[in-house]
């Protein structure tokens, strides 16, 4: 039943009636809110979603609210704040990780879970809102944002909109992949994951339900630092390409400043934290299947266990979000690269090694491995953040706007000067795009630094693709054209021509929402740039954050001078040369509308497609099958009677697909490790498959076989005592031609820790 809508008559004669009895409404100044009747204070435009009929959930958007508004204060200083964090995690085994695109990088297990981060801000009146959500993924791909925003309008009415909703991925690349809708990505995918797809979506939504069902208010405080020891630049030759003169002006060739924002409620007990570095999450190589959060997701582990004392990963009110920023060049592995075959470094324009070539040229971090190296440098934000965190006094206040454009990114005209304008192009990727990075080196020999084209590739391509027209090869000059895929269409358009551009300000705060991966120099530019921008028309000493890898994803943007490098970041600058130049135009359009509150006279744009009918995953659904004279979850190899603190507790069981859990949600985790609690006699879960001293292993074999392998790192806080370790799956099965999945548990014998034998 849908919840009645006051009149303000209604709502003003209530008022009354409140006063006469003699509540302290004066002291508490209580506003009761009316369902889907919450309008911008300045204006800014309702979202036009693309009609519900054109996404997987063909649901006609109610004029107003399904979820009732919580009643919240008026008249302090501060916002109203709303915190949320939901599981987000998706398929964990017969599905691609994005990111380094390496043939065969599948998923068999998981190290830990990936959360969907949301948070929520509002004026004290109510009259304004905007939401950011920081999710655990590679990127927030344009499918992701426009069904996450049709299910809010769904829900919420106008509430939350295309201008005031910012999505960014953290840029793991230990996460699955498959929730993409251009060609591209689907094929770097092996296939569109519905599955995949809807678990993401329903995190992110039931994070962003946690946050407006807990909103209070409260107070945010601002503060940054340098994080030191942390990142290198991977293309520093690259670098280098800038005007000595404006990289004299910055003391590294990395941006090593933090942004925190912290938040807590009007008794000062707290609430979350936002913080933005520009690192990648890349400490995990592309050797590793396990999906996982990396080395930001690790801070965010480490933060939210420190404030969520008692709880379980994952649970508890707090939520920390280590959000993206221009990453682009930025690499965790600060050794640096060397030649694993000779252990010279490699630290030249094209990232080659004398013998071996590029694929002996690898960057290493700074642990004994890469999930040492993960804990280390994710230990590094995290330690920072804690000192900003508990040091941030400055507060911010003011009102809170957004702005927003959909923009054809293939057709920017670009004013160089007074008198001189240049073009954006169709997107095109070049040949150093095959050469991967120091972080993940590409499988096919091709080189970083790339210039001239092969011809054997170049035939390649034209036979199975077409030529790329000579438009496309002038526009993207000096870039080498490996894939024209601007110019290719089937079975869909394989890169997007629609593209957000996105500004959210809060008082002297500015969050530039980036469809990609910034450079060092470029994030710099554009924060320069829209800060300017702000100046101009009276709002000065803005602070202007770049927010990564949000609502669509187009790979790179280089500076101008980088890109006539034409390693990896500037052959992945997919709208050529002149692109990050467009986006400083763009992001300084909307930073004019906010300051001069002319927001509602932007052009929405033309709206980015959905499509149908994408590519099925290539790994098929099989059925599960036990071995003969056993069942699932039946124990293979126990452990051990008795353990030692640092040692590893290894059972191995029979299992089942991981990515049947997916589908069905009766189990929340692979994995528990237990302590027997004798003075109550149960058994106290003391790790999931969210913990870092956990792993769950999937070992995939023929017709339907498989084996799941469980390890507990035990740590130096284990107290002695009895545990045990149990195992959580489901099953596929065939039943009247119908594939059913079925749960099932398993819980082995029990094993002793101890301090010393």
């Amino acid at each position: 039943m849908a919840k009645r809508t006051f009149s303000t008559l209604e709502i003003f004669l209530i008022f009354l009636f409140v006063m006469m009895t003699g509540i302290m409404v004066a002291l508490l100044s209580l506003l009761f809110v009316t369902s889907g009747t919450i309008e911008n204070h300045t204006g800014f435009p309702t979202t036009q979603i693309p009609p519900a009929t054109q996404g997987p959930t063909a649901i006609q958007a109610s004029p107003t609210p399904s979820t009732p508004e919580p009643t919240l204060f008026q008249n302090f200083s501060g916002y109203h704040i709303g915190v949320g964090r939901a599981d987000c995690t998706g398929q964990v085994a017969d599905i691609i990780l994005m990111g380094y695109s390496k043939t065969g990088q599948n998923a068999q297990g998981i190290l830990t879970r990936l959360y969907s981060r949301a948070f929520i801000l509002a004026e004290p009146d109510e009259s304004s809102r905007v939401l950011f959500v920081s999710i655990e993924i590679g990127m927030v791909s344009q499918r992701l944002r426009l069904e996450v925003l049709n299910r809010l309008q769904s829900k919420y009415g106008s509430l939350y909109r295309r201008d005031n909703v910012i999505l960014s991925g953290t840029h793991t690349h230990s996460a699955p992949a498959g929730y993409f809708q251009y060609s591209t990505f689907v094929i770097a995918s092996g296939g569109f994951s519905n599955r995949t797809f809807e678990y993401m979506v329903a995190g992110i939504m039931k994070s962003i339900e946690i946050a407006h069902a807990n909103m209070k208010p409260g107070k945010i405080f601002i503060n940054k630092g340098n994080v030191d020891g942390a990142q290198i630049n991977r293309s520093p030759s690259s670098y280098l390409r800038n005007p000595q003169s404006e990289r004299a002006r910055y003391s590294s060739n990395t941006d090593k400043e933090m942004v925190l924002l912290k938040m807590v409620d009007l008794n000062g007990d707290d609430l979350g934290l936002i913080s933005w570095f520009a690192i990648h999450p890349v400490s995990m190589n592309n050797s590793n299947h396990l999906v996982n959060s990396d080395n930001v997701g690790y801070a965010s582990y480490l933060f939210e266990q420190e404030k969520n004392k008692g709880y379980l990963p994952g649970e508890g009110p707090y939520v920390a979000a280590f959000a993206s920023s221009n990453l682009g060049d930025v690499s965790p592995n600060i050794l640096g690269p060397h030649c694993i075959n000779t252990g010279e470094s490699c630290d030249n324009a094209n990232s080659t090694c004398p013998i071996g070539g590029p694929s002996m040229c690898i960057a290493a971090g700074p642990g004994q491995d890469m999930l040492n190296s993960t804990q280390i440098i994710g230990r590094i934000i995290y330690e920072k953040a804690k000192e900003l965190y508990a040091s941030a006094s400055q507060e911010v206040t003011g009102p809170l706007a957004s702005a927003h454009q959909w923009v054809n990114m293939t057709d920017v005209t670009v004013w160089l000067n007074s008198t001189h304008t240049a073009k954006t192009c169709k997107p095109a990727l070049g040949y150093s795009f095959a050469a991967g990075t120091i972080d993940g080196f590409g499988t096919l020999n091709f080189t970083q630094g790339t210039t001239v084209g092969d011809p054997l590739w170049d035939s390649i391509r034209d036979q199975a693709l077409g030529k790329p027209s000579e438009e496309i090869k002038e526009c993207q000059k000096p870039k080498p054209i490996l894939l024209h895929t601007g110019e290719l269409s089937k079975p869909h358009p394989w890169h997007p021509d629609i593209v957000d551009v996105q500004i959210i300000t809060l008082g002297f705060l500015a969050i530039t929402a980036i469809p990609g991966e910034f450079t060092t120099m470029s994030g710099r530019r554009l924060r320069e740039a829209v800060q300017e921008e702000f100046a101009t028309y009276g709002m000065l000493n803005m602070t202007v954050v770049i927010s990564g890898l949000c609502n669509v994803y187009t790979h790179y943007i280089t500076t101008y001078e980088e890109y006539q490098a034409q390693r990896y970041e500037a052959a992945s600058t997919i709208y050529g040369p002149h692109t990050l130049s467009a986006y400083i135009q763009l992001f300084r359009v909307l930073a004019k509308a906010i300051a001069t509150d002319t927001v509602a006279n932007l052009s929405s744009g033309p709206e980015p497609p959905f499509f149908k009918g994408l590519m099925a995953p290539l790994i098929p659904n099989t059925v599960d099958r036990a071995p003969v004279g056993t069942t699932f979850g039946d124990v293979l190899q126990p452990a051990n009677p008795k353990y030692r603190v640092g040692e590893v507790v290894e059972v191995t069981f029979v299992g089942a697909n991981p990515k049947n859990s997916a589908e069905n949600k009766t189990h929340q985790t692979f994995l528990t490790v237990e302590k027997y609690e004798a003075t109550s006699a149960t058994w106290k879960i003391m790790h999931n498959d969210a913990s870092w001293e956990t792993r769950f292993y999937w070992h995939k074999g023929l017709w339907g076989h498989s084996n799941a392998t469980i390890q507990w790192h035990i740590p130096d806080t284990a107290q002695p005592g009895t545990y045990r370790i149990r195992y959580f799956g489901h099953n596929r099965k065939k039943s009247f031609l119908k594939a059913v999945i079925l749960p099932f548990e398993s819980t082995p014998s029990t094993f002793d820790v101890v301090t010393t034998w």
